[in-house]
């Protein structure tokens, strides 16, 4: 899910849609109105699932879109390697997710994390 809002109410630690990819907010820098346009604002951002670096030039009075960026508490059912089989504790949904070597070492069967979902992806936090 995605929301539309001004380009000139976005403030930095929000979340942003850019390239279909939900991104944090790192810097917003916005230049005057010359004689003949409109003020003009950069934004800075970073992806939440890769990580890539982004950034976006538009006018402020334009439209963009808002992820909804949701926090979610999630149980281990089994660790087969790098992936993880985990259950929304919520609404009961069942899903995997592959996961770096590090994250699994310290996760067991039984265990409940925390992970973010948004436009339909998602990652441990």
């Amino acid at each position: 899910m995605k929301e539309q809002t001004e380009v000139g109410k976005l403030k930095e630690g929000r979340y942003v849609v850019v390239d279909d990819e939900p991104c944090k907010i790192v810097a917003i820098a916005t230049s005057k109105p010359g004689k003949h346009g409109a003020a003009k604002s950069r934004i800075d951002c970073i992806g939440i699932f890769d990580g890539v670096k982004r950034s976006i030039v538009q006018p402020v009075s334009a439209k963009t879109y808002v992820p909804v960026v949701e926090r979610k508490i999630a149980q281990v059912i089994s660790i087969a390697g790098t992936t993880l089989q985990l259950m929304d504790v919520k609404d009961f949904e069942m899903f995997e997710l592959t996961v770096s070597e590090e994250q699994v070492a310290g996760l067991e069967p039984g265990q409940e994390i925390a992970y973010i979902s948004s436009l339909g992806k998602k990652k441990l936090e």
